[in-house]
């Protein structure tokens, strides 16, 4: 694991690279790796490496060249298939001088050109300088779980990273809010396309390769995934033996290192078959890492210990305090490079630190969700729409209009009128209602109150869900339950994956995810749905395959995630957070968000209702541009320091809020 970053810069342009800003890149990267770092120049071209030694410790340093030193390459991530292709590249007369992973990307693409991807098997992103040709080639894996930015000049310069602050430091960017993606940021979390929240940055899509030619850019798909059906078995267990096979073979492969490895425990089921199927291939008791709050509603420990001591692991955990957490959480923003869309970011950062104690590559359950149908809203929205055509059949639309404000007055109990909302009685007819809309943090309804018209003037696009209707539009998913699924593994799934990455990479250590193996996703893809989702049996096949292996309470508990007390905490002393970054003057002076609408969201949240996901969106985002958008303290944070200069001081009394902080190696 590592960071990568580089230069290209057309004839046309009177420049050459300059190496010290190429240092500067390249050194914002060093949590990405500490171990090692290089670069490569050659007048308007420039690549470096930041590295985190995992595969051949001595002999896979970068940038890397081929034999006649005509190729360069600055690569991200782990090859898993790396030692089954070397052999025919050397009948084909490619000579290898290292071990590494590396070296065999440039042999294939010696050999295949652009199509090299398409025969690795692995997490990936990397950047090719081709002399000959004259052109540089980036790609990235699949699934999207190595990240890769991205910034075209005027002039028609190319500068790519693997996080964006190194974009920054460029000097070819400066760090301005991009204003398009306000209502997909406000509505999903996150920008869930190719553009981010900075003005001028993208991010190669998963999948895509781009080639940069003298200014000249082209990009293509090289990867998606079928959801056509396979009739090639017809016994249930026949689909669970299969996909038992490929699940194990997948984390087998992900055993590929020269260094100690771990596994993220949660107490969940995808950890717990991750850590089950490991504990049996290796010889040495395995190392599981678990954390947790005091409260008892964000705290799984119990199952946690539960299965590390059925494969009698090498345990250990953290427990986080509210004050860790915010102290935490500025900073973590600035890891994270965009707002951040999960709370739970920060303990994953907080367990990853905890393993870096003791490993340096960790095995994790991300993307089953996704596969296997994990989340409780693919069931909610099959019977809401079935429920919600049913309805507007057989109930005149007078009548509909009644029932919704009625639902929607104040006569009901609050906890009922909130569950009502969410159905087919308050929600319009089709998936962008029922899906999209309803499990959006600020739905298109709340935008329209949340956006001043100052704002609105500088969107040039308003729609929320572009990226994901476009998926929708593009997929081969027939049924509805694959249409989610198709949406989240290519919109929400990105960003759990730049969460994965970003906060284990701010520990300097490598996060791998068995369930994202190609070969498993397009096995999972084409699996009949009820292997799936089966009434409300989320991951049917996967529990399947775990019967025997998992204890019962394992099998049987209902998904928590990766619970965080935030929204008790923020009606409690921490609510001076929201006093200064959410209704404060200075956030509320920019001229973005309603202050009406925003002071309203907030009394109600004090009042008990839960607005949780929303004030935590606009906080964060307040955060975010105090750090980019305002460049304040952004030269004090240097990722190469154990200490971070800021320290917060929350005054409950006043409600006054100083510098936030967090010493990112000792804290």
């Amino acid at each position: 694991m590592c960071g990568i970053c580089g230069v290209a810069i057309p004839r046309t342009v009177n420049r050459t690279v300059d190496q010290t800003r190429l240092e500067q890149m390249s050194n914002s990267l060093t949590h990405r790796g500490p171990d090692d770092s290089g670069l490569y120049i050659a007048s308007r071209v420039g690549l470096a490496h930041r590295r985190l030694s995992i595969v051949d410790l001595d002999g896979g340093r970068q940038p890397m060249p081929n034999e006649d030193k005509k190729i360069w390459i600055t690569f991200n991530g782990e090859i898993y298939n790396h030692r089954d292709l070397r052999p025919e590249l050397e009948e084909h007369g490619h000579v290898y001088r290292t071990f590494s992973d590396t070296e065999t990307i440039i042999h294939l693409y010696e050999e295949s050109g652009l199509a090299a991807v398409e025969k690795l098997r692995g997490m990936f992103a990397f950047g090719i300088w081709d002399s000959e040709r004259q052109r540089l080639v980036l790609a990235r894996d699949r699934l999207g779980i190595k990240p890769l930015y991205y910034a075209i000049t005027d002039n028609g310069s190319i500068y790519f990273a693997s996080e964006i602050k190194a974009l920054i430091e460029s000097g070819a960017i400066k760090p301005c809010l991009n204003y398009d993606v306000l209502s997909d940021y406000a509505a999903n979390r996150a920008p869930s396309g190719e553009e981010t929240l900075f003005k001028g940055v993208k991010r190669l899509a998963p999948g895509h390769t781009l080639v940069w030619t003298e200014g000249h850019v082209q990009i293509n798909r090289y990867w998606d995934a079928s959801f056509a059906k396979d009739s090639e078995f017809s016994d249930e267990s026949e689909y669970v033996e299969r996909f038992d096979a490929l699940f194990h073979e997948s984390v087998k492969l992900r055993l590929m290192a020269d260094v100690p490895l771990g596994v993220f425990l949660s107490g969940g089921i995808d950890s717990s078959a991750i850590a089950v199927a490991m504990s049996g291939m290796v010889q040495d008791r395995i190392k599981t890492f678990s954390v947790a709050f005091a409260e008892r509603e964000g705290n799984e420990l119990e199952y946690a210990r539960a299965v590390a001591r059925q494969i009698k692991a090498d345990h250990h955990e953290v427990v986080i305090t509210p004050d860790q957490f915010f102290d935490a959480l500025p900073d973590l923003v600035y890891q994270e490079d965009e707002p951040m869309a999960h709370p739970s970011s920060i303990p994953l950062y907080f367990v990853s630190k905890l393993a870096a104690r003791h490993v340096k590559v960790v095995l994790s359950g991300e993307g089953s969700d996704e596969l296997l149908a994990g989340y409780g809203k693919y069931g909610k929205t099959i019977y809401n729409v079935a429920l919600a055509r049913a309805y507007r059949l057989v109930t005149p639309a007078a009548a509909r209009r009644l029932v919704k404000n009625a639902v929607e007055s104040n006569v009901l109990p609050l906890s009922i009128r909130q569950k009502l909302e969410r159905t087919f009685l308050c929600l319009g007819p089709d998936v962008r209602d029922i899906y999209l809309d309803n499990f959006s943090v600020f739905s298109r309804s709340r935008q329209e109150k949340l956006f001043t018209s100052q704002a609105r003037e500088r969107m040039q696009c308003s729609e929320p869900y572009g990226p994901a209707l476009g998926v929708m539009m593009e997929s081969d998913a027939a049924t509805l339950l694959d249409q989610l699924l198709a949406v989240d593994l290519k919109t929400y799934l990105t960003e759990l994956l730049m969460k994965q990455d970003q906060m284990s990479m701010a520990a300097s250590l490598e996060s791998r995810v068995p369930f994202l193996d190609h070969k498993l996703v397009e096995f999972a893809a084409g699996l009949p749905t009820n292997m799936k989702l089966r009434g409300l049996t989320t991951k049917y096949i996967l529990r399947r395959a775990m019967k025997g292996k998992l204890p019962p309470s394992i099998l049987t508990r209902s998904k928590m995630g990766f619970p965080v007390p935030l929204g008790r905490w923020l009606r409690g002393s921490f609510g001076a957070l929201l006093d200064e970054y959410v209704l404060g003057k200075r956030a509320l002076d920019r001229g973005i968000f309603e202050p009406g609408y925003v002071k309203e969201i907030a009394a109600r949240h004090r009042a008990g209702e839960d607005h949780t996901e929303r004030l935590w969106s606009l906080m964060n985002f307040e955060i975010w541009q105090r750090r980019f958008i305002d460049g304040e303290n952004i030269s004090k944070i240097n990722p190469q320091r154990e200490a971070v200069s800021a320290r917060a001081a929350v005054s409950s009394a006043g409600r006054s809020q100083s510098r936030l902080a967090f010493d990112l190696r000792k804290g």
